[in-house]
């Protein structure tokens, strides 16, 4: 696709970005300066310090940061708030994928790009997991921390972030690490091996192939001590208390008995064992949440004991992953050039939680009846029985243990080079993102099962290890191990783009930029046979999607020189969204989109010591395909236990669950749904007095409105008269009543405001008898971070310094400082990384003097950990490392947080679990 100036409908983007110090270095090893394409511009330049902020990571900077992942390397830069994390694994049907986030915005807001182009997203949106990405093949990281909707159309609203590969490399490279946590758990080693032959200048061509291997084992939550428990002592201000996180599915199983309507008689649930043994079974606590004082004889409430669930769960996953990636070039003339790109992941990810929480119906009269509920039970509630439900945790079939494997292909082909003064660039891009999600241990089949309880040989109120050798070999006969779904997204696109000097003015050229885009998505997902026919006990099939979704956009940029010290940037870009076509409902949702976006920026450099810079522009995200076409369907349960939010005549029965339980959660699309908006700007000072000092700032802001989100369940249980169009009845297959049901429901619930200052110092001066220092210290400091309420348009809350309606941090302050020492073939380097504290989520808790619930708010410190990597360069070919990372063993602050995995005394998304991680490795050029 290709378009004419004159009478394109012209589209994107201002963005003259073009990289920093570090990039002009790069550009100017070579003998001639090269003309490059920097993130945040379509405009080939020579590379220097432009109008638009980009940090680049490069790869040296990732082998000395022991990194073994790129989760690790994206998501410790000061800038990055708000991603996803591969741990929420434990408790998700996540993959274990991870993202990356700019400013807090979410990992929506920020776009991924590989070569400058798309690649596959997750699911029916936008977002990209970084372990799809080869690291082993990546050259650099080109990081924009400023909108980009002008130049990449929908998503870019926080930034980007764009990993350069390497091309036109020639030779081999080996290169191993192992990795080991000196607290134990979660080893891990890698291996690659990188050979590239052919120079594009003296042979016409280049082929460059990359291949690595990651494998990990997981983390056990008892092999920490901060996050082995989900009955949770602690203290505060002198006081000592109790964070109750347990389950009221037990082991052994507590018995749930209601009554016939006008008997008068509430709900009981009471512990058979803790009744006949008078304490709870071992790994089991008389649940906070009960209504019956410890020790009564009533028999109307809850008298429940409650699991420790967190003691059986891994709060770091199992992995496998294979990343294989290709690229070739080829000259065809002086002037044109054909390449192509091929890349293929595997990332095998096992995650083990708790075992199976299932209900089970105890029919009045059987034999489990008479033995365990009747002599509980007063006259009066034995003749009015209505039914009996036995909530029951399923130690003795093993941890439910998913194991997902997610592929990922992507091939870009395409010509580049110069005609008539113009630097073009075409390709064409396919790439997919497979997943198939399996259970290997800890779910039932639904017949075996069934049989199994209804011959009366499984027994739901013994502790677990106490079934009969015929019962066990009955239940390993029982235990499912299948598909559940697979899914799948498919880029498929083209794309065109162009630019060249235009005009001459007094104090320089006008460049201009052109170009043309063409995307189409498609997202399946389909449930397997098994989970849609039933086979797998209380079991609720994901639904089954075909979704297909197509998008343009035209754009233009121009950068300007006003004067020799100052340049003007300019980029306009126009897009259109189809609405959603399902395949499945043989129906279109919602409407066609369009957006037009633009950007305006300017870089002053009056003297060659200092730059000032700004931007000022627009941006917008289209809705995700199922905030639109999504039906409602079950999603899993609520993360908290919640009183029945319409308690009714106060019996406790259906569709109430008794006491505090946890809820199903439904979740559902919006075919009104619009497009969320933004506009942003930034100001930045950069002062470079001498070769040996530099500083600089950058003040952003962002503007959302329209922002896409829904009620919280914390939101909705807490008021449900307000939110009680939020809230319906369900049944899961196995269960005997209707119970109310949270709807999380997508909306344009109004706006979002975050505003911050990135900032970096660097020093840098040779020392006699020690060699080259460098220090660099970079941080973030955010001045704001507001959101509406759902459902407002002027209604602000926030989760700055302090965990928000959201279920989320944003921290004030994220900082880091490296001290590099060159010392010949030697080098040192420490790196301390700090988070600032905050104030937590309040939580209730039981005072372990009075025995009384009461609420607390933890103020969670500021996080500080020190790493440390020692290279020795043996010779030009041989190099070896030696690091620590966390080297003073800084556990995780405690937290009562109660979302984002099962993980319970810590937040994974803030502070890893691994603690100490010592690492060697090394690499060898051929």
């Amino acid at each position: 696709m290709s378009t004419k100036p004159k009478n394109s409908v012209i589209g994107t983007a201002v963005l003259a970005a073009l990289a920093s110090f570090s990039m002009a270095a790069l550009a100017q090893q070579n003998n001639q300066l090269e003309r490059v394409e920097v993130t945040g511009s379509s405009i080939k330049r020579i590379a220097a310090e432009g109008a638009l902020p980009v940090q680049v990571v490069t790869a040296e900077q990732i082998r000395a940061s022991g990194a073994a992942n790129l989760q690790d390397v994206i998501q410790r830069l000061p800038a990055m708030q708000g991603f996803t994390i591969a741990d929420t694994a434990i408790g998700t049907n996540s993959g274990g994928y991870a993202t990356a986030s700019i400013h807090d915005l979410g990992s929506g807001y920020t776009l991924v790009l590989v070569n400058g182009r798309r690649i596959a997203p997750l699911g029916d949106g936008n977002i990209v997991n970084l372990n799809n990405i080869p690291m082993s093949a990546i050259e650099r990281v080109e990081v924009l921390t400023d909108g980009a909707s002008a130049l990449y159309g929908s998503d870019a609203i926080a930034g980007v972030v764009n990993f350069v590969l390497k091309k036109n490399h020639q030779g081999g490279t080996i290169s191993v690490q192992a990795n080991k946590p000196t607290e134990g758990g979660a080893e891990s080693q890698n291996i690659s091996l990188m050979y590239g032959f052919g120079d594009l200048d003296k042979d016409r061509f280049n082929i460059l192939g990359t291949f690595r291997h990651d494998n990990s084992g997981q983390l056990k939550s008892g092999e920490r001590d901060f996050a082995a428990h989900a009955y949770l002592p602690f203290s505060q201000n002198g006081k000592s208390y109790i964070y109750d996180r347990t389950s009221p599915s037990a082991d052994p199983a507590n018995a749930t008995a209601t009554f016939k309507t006008g008997s008068g008689l509430g709900a009981y649930s009471f512990n058979p064992y803790l009744k006949a043994n008078g304490q709870c079974a071992p790994n089991n606590y008389y649940s906070l949440a009960n209504t019956i004082p410890a020790g009564s004889n009533a028999t109307a409430g809850t008298a429940q004991c409650a699991f420790d669930f967190v003691t059986t769960i891994d709060i770091y996953p199992e992995f496998t992953r294979d990343s294989l990636f290709l690229t070739g070039e080829a000259k065809l003339t002086e002037n044109i050039s054909a390449f192509s790109d091929f890349s293929f992941s595997r990332y095998d990810v096992i995650a083990r939680i708790a075992p199976n929480p299932v209900p089970i119906n105890i029919p009045v009269g059987s034999a489990l009846y008479n033995k365990y509920v009747m002599p509980y039970l007063t006259p009066a509630q034995q003749a009015n029985v209505s039914s009996v439900s036995a909530s029951y945790r399923a130690s003795d079939f093993g941890p439910r243990t998913s194991n997902t494997v997610t592929d990922a292909t992507h091939f870009v082909g395409g010509l580049r080079g110069t005609v008539a003064g113009w630097d073009v660039e075409s390709a064409v891009t396919w790439s997919r993102n497979k997943l198939d999600e399996s259970y290997t241990d800890g779910y039932m089949r639904k017949a075996e099962f069934t049989s199994l309880v209804a011959s009366g040989m499984l027994d739901p109120f013994v502790p677990s290890g106490n079934q009969s050798a015929a019962t066990q070999k009955l239940i390993a006969d029982s235990i499912y191990h299948g598909s559940i779904r697979e899914s799948s997204t498919t880029l498929k696109g083209i794309d065109a783009r162009a630019s060249s000097d235009v005009y001459k003015l007094p104090a320089g050229m006008v460049s201009m930029g052109v170009g043309a885009d063409l995307r189409n998505y498609h997202y399946l997902q389909t449930p397997s046979a098994d989970a849609v026919n039933g086979v797998i006990y209380n079991f609720a099939a994901n639904p089954a999607y075909d979704l297909e979704r197509s998008n343009y956009g035209l754009y233009t940029e121009f950068i300007i020189p006003v004067a020799k010290s100052l340049e003007l940037n300019a980029g306009l870009r126009y897009d259109v969204i189809d609405p959603v076509k399902d395949a499945i409902n043989k129906r279109d949702f919602g409407q066609k989109l369009d957006a037009t976006t633009y950007k305006l920026s300017a870089r002053y450099q009056p003297t060659k010591e200092v730059l000032i810079r700004s931007s000022y522009g627009t941006g917008f995200k289209a809705p995700d395909m199922l905030d639109i076409a999504q039906p409602l369907v079950t999603n899993g349960v609520t993360a908290k236990q919640y009183d029945c939010p319409f308690p009714g005549d106060g019996t406790g029965a259906p569709p109430c669950k008794p006491g505090k339980s946890q809820y199903t959660q439904l979740a559902g699309g919006n075919e009104n749904i619009k497009p969320e908006q933004s506009k942003q700007f930034t100001f930045g000072v950069h002062l470079e007095p001498n070769n040996h000092f530099s500083i600089g700032a950058d003040y952003w802001e962002v503007k959302m409105t329209d922002a896409i989100s829904g009620v919280s369940e914390n939101q909705a249980f807490a008021d449900p008269q307000k939110y009680a169009s939020l809230f319906t009845t369900y049944r899961l297959p196995a269960e005997t009543n209707d119970y109310y049901a949270f709807k999380a429901l997508r909306t344009n619930i109004g706006q979002v405001i975050n505003k911050g200052i990135d900032w970096q110092f660097e020093g840098r001066t040779p020392i006699e008898g020690l060699g080259r220092v460098t220090l660099n210290v970079a941080g973030t400091y955010m001045l704001k971070s507001a959101y509406t309420r759902p459902g407002t348009s002027d209604d602000f809350t926030d989760s700055m310094g302090h965990y928000g309606e959201n279920a989320a941090v944003t921290f004030r302050n994220i900082a880091q400082a490296t001290l590099k020492i060159e010392s010949g073939a030697f080098v040192n380097q420490f790196v301390a990384k700090y988070r600032s504290g905050y104030t937590d989520i309040t939580q209730t808790v039981r005072d372990a003097v009075t025995g009384l619930n009461t609420k607390v708010t933890l103020d969670v410190p500021e996080y500080l950990t020190f790493d440390y990597q020692g290279v020795w360069k043996y010779s030009k070919a041989l190099e070896l490392r030696l690091g620590v990372n966390n080297l003073l063993n800084e556990k995780p602050p405690l937290t009562l947080r109660d979302s984002s995995g099962h993980q319970v005394g810590y937040d994974p998304r803030y502070a890893s679990p691994l603690l100490r991680t010592v690492y060697v490795a090394g690499s060898y050029n051929f």
